[in-house]
């Protein structure tokens, strides 16, 4: 297998892009499911219960620097690549949000113990939730692929408002840009 790039600097144009499959389409309007998921500030988090205005992003699965990844071919998997520099372009405009009243948390099928690390490496200041028994991925039907035997989340981003879906950003492409989107979103005139 070969070694992980780097995690940040993508050349995006050589990165097949997701095509809408039409798995997202039910989430707009729906209600997130009442279950508690582990985060990486040690709580539980339920995304049904949290109030106001909330992001949740979520991905496959981030990588670590130097590390074997899971296929040779995770880059041409579309909507694989860019797990680390989504993370990172929201912890980055993650003042801004808090600016608007949203809170941000990120979501994957990876352990807590490992977001933890990721957490901690990447200076994360918002907790990721750990779906790792694909609990949350199943009741909400959220789309998922198959990559080395493993089920993992497809890339997308949800605004919530009082646990309601608001506004669903699927496919997700490119990764780094998400956060720049929802932001802009969040910030539009009410109308």
């Amino acid at each position: 297998m070969a070694q992980q790039k780097n995690l940040l600097e993508v050349d995006w144009s050589k990165i097949p892009a997701p095509e809408d499959d039409g798995l997202a389409g039910h989430l707009a309007g729906s209600m997130a499911p009442s279950i508690a998921l582990p985060a990486t500030n040690g709580t539980s988090i339920d995304l049904s219960r949290v109030g106001g205005k909330v992001v949740v992003f979520a991905y496959p699965r981030t990588g670590e620097p130097g590390k074997i990844g899971l296929t040779d071919d995770w880059d041409m998997i579309p909507g694989a690549r860019g797990c680390t520099p989504q993370t990172c372009a929201f912890r980055d405009l993650n003042n801004d949000f808090s600016n608007l009243g949203a809170r941000v948390f990120g979501l994957s099928t990876q352990s807590a113990a490992y977001q933890r690390e990721m957490v901690e490496r990447l200076h994360v200041p918002f907790p990721v939730l750990s779906d790792e028994a694909l609990t949350l991925a199943r009741a909400w039907r959220l789309p998922t692929m198959e990559v080395a035997g493993m089920t993992l989340l497809k890339r997308l981003a949800l605004v919530l408002v009082e646990g309601r879906v608001d506004k669903v950003f699927y496919p997700v492409f490119p990764p780094d840009r998400n956060a720049a989107d929802v932001l802009a979103y969040l910030s539009r005139p009410a109308l």
